[in-house]
């Protein structure tokens, strides 16, 4: 596997459906770590565009919660409680005593069980959204390709607001 200068890994250009799916999703994931790495813990919890309270470790988080929801909750219909806590669905709420390091296990431990979960399953297979969210989709089913490509589109969003806070913390810009 090729990767870029930064050591993230490079999608093929060429793959069957389900790698590059899979293989865009992981080079999204990496390019999160990215924007997080070298940074000290009051850095990465700097809020870089007024009004919003959005950190680099609030998106990891966020990031934890949303591969929870979606791999462990829609797809394979478990019953998961959040990973933080109840009052913090989202995941953007940071706590004194929770830093970077534990955010990012808690997070690497979400993509991990999502792999597990999908490792077997058809890009046809499908999970299920809860009423509210079906209302959004217009169907209450959700084929895992489906779930990949909103992984990926959730990701790059984020991904870019992590650029613009990576940026007003130290300047760093790019990936």
């Amino acid at each position: 596997m090729n990767t870029t200068p930064d050591g993230r890994p490079v999608p093929p250009a060429h793959a069957d459906e389900r790698a590059m799916l899979e293989a865009w999703l992981d080079f999204h994931r990496a390019t999160l770590v990215l924007k997080c790495s070298d940074l000290k813990d009051d850095q990465l919890r700097l809020a870089a565009a007024s009004p919003s309270s959005m950190t680099l470790l609030g998106l990891v988080q966020h990031m934890a919660e949303v591969e929870r929801n979606w791999f462990q909750g829609v797809f394979a219909g478990q019953d998961v409680p959040p990973v933080f806590e109840e009052s913090n669905l989202d995941g953007f709420a940071l706590q004194p005593e929770r830093g970077f390091d534990e955010a990012t296990a808690a997070w690497q431990a979400e993509v991990a069980r999502g792999r597990e979960l999908i490792a077997d399953a058809s890009l046809d297979d499908s999970g299920c959204l809860s009423e509210q969210e079906a209302g959004h989709v217009g169907d209450q089913g959700v084929s895992l390709r489906w779930i990949m490509v909103h992984m990926i589109e959730e990701y790059a969003r984020h991904n870019g607001h992590a650029d613009l806070i990576r940026e007003q913390i130290d300047g760093v810009t790019g990936a």
